[in-house]
Order: C-alpha cells, then structure tokens, then sequence
C-alpha cells in the first residue's frame, strides 16, 4: 500500500508540479487548495506527510498547522511558502513545522 501525502496548496501550477513528483515516488497523493478543507482532511484522515502552503484561502497555513498539532503532535508537517523572511521561517517552525521550503524551489 502506498504511503499518503497530504498537499495543501492553491497555486494550481505548483499542485501540479508537486503531484507528478510525488507520484513518481509511488507515494499517495491528497490535494486540498484551501486551509478549511486541508485541516479537515488533516485531521479525518492518515497521512505521512503534510505538505502545507502558508497563504491559503479561507485560513492560513499557521492556523492549519496549529489545529494539525493540537490533534496530531507527531505528523510531519514542511510548509512552503513564497515568504522567505528569517522571520516567518522562525514563525512556521515555531508553530509547529517540521521543515520550512521557500518558494520558488527546485
């Protein structure tokens, strides 16, 4: 069976791009492309590995990810985000990111 990754993303380009890779890692893949339905399936479901954008529609990535852990402390959870302060990095970690990528990556 097939490990399942949760994608929290509402950049349709990069969803994409992040599908087809994942894919080729025969990995599992679940899209959400705001926060609302991405902490919902965070929390309903088994995941992996959440990869979770900051700037979402309908609540933030920092809001998804602290109901992420208040639920589920050990699920690993790399935030990505075109915000590339030290700050915000210090910020998405804080909270309760296991990693934090800068967009644009390769």
């Amino acid at each position: 069976m097939n490990q399942k990754v949760l994608l929290i993303e509402d950049d349709l380009d990069i969803a994409r791009l992040l599908s087809i890779h994942l894919k080729d890692l025969e990995l599992e893949l679940d899209t959400a492309s705001d926060g609302v339905d991405g902490l919902d399936k965070a929390l309903a479901n088994e995941y992996e590995l959440v990869i979770l954008d900051i700037m979402l529609p309908k609540m933030s990535g920092l809001d998804v990810c602290k109901g992420i852990r208040e639920q589920k402390k050990s699920l690993p959870i790399l935030m990505l985000s075109a915000k590339s302060e030290e700050f915000d990095k210090v910020l998405g970690l804080e909270i309760g990111a296991d990693d934090y990528l800068t967009k644009p990556f390769s």
